[in-house]
């Protein structure tokens, strides 16, 4: 019987955070610059006759929290709103916060938890050299997956560096 030979070594990457990335816009602003500026040099492909763009946004979700408190300032009650982006986050906290009706029911006002929110994307990239890999922001964690050459985490690497919430 035949044995299985490797003929590929993938790696995962994890950089925690000290502190998580202060809110919902520094974290969009951070996947959208690496977007608009590909800033770790990756280059378009093309997969089962489907042409990809350097970087894609391969998923994406922002959840929004918030507290009611009654009078004495204790918690009573909490909301959450899950959206698949950043207009849906902002438009459904702004809705959450300004509904008299769930504050009535809840039986608490209505104050945003911004500590408690959680934001996720993740990037499908393209490397000079051929391979596809993924970067996982959230915002205490930055994940490089399926990566085989070191040269593609030093790379990230250096750029997160340069990035203060990335610290």
């Amino acid at each position: 019987m035949a044995d299985f030979t490797l003929s590929t070594t993938n790696k995962t990457s994890v950089r925690k955070l000290t502190v998580p990335i202060a809110d919902a816009a520094t974290f969009n602003g951070i996947i959208e610059n690496v977007l608009t500026n590909n800033p770790w040099g990756c280059t378009s492909w093309e997969g089962a006759g489907v042409s990809h763009d350097p970087v894609e946004k391969a998923s994406e979700a922002y959840t929004a929290r918030v507290m009611y408190e009654n009078t004495l300032g204790r918690v009573v009650g909490t909301a959450a709103a899950r959206a698949p982006n950043l207009a849906g986050f902002n438009a459904a906290k702004t809705e959450i916060l300004g509904n008299a009706a769930l504050e009535t029911a809840i039986g608490g006002s209505a104050v945003a938890d911004p500590d408690s929110e959680t934001y996720a994307c993740r990037l499908k990239c393209h490397a000079a050299n051929g391979e596809v890999y993924s970067v996982a922001f959230t915002r205490t964690s930055v994940r490089v997956s399926s990566y085989e050459d070191d040269s593609v985490l030093a790379t990230i690497e250096t750029w997160a560096d340069g990035v203060p919430a990335l610290a």
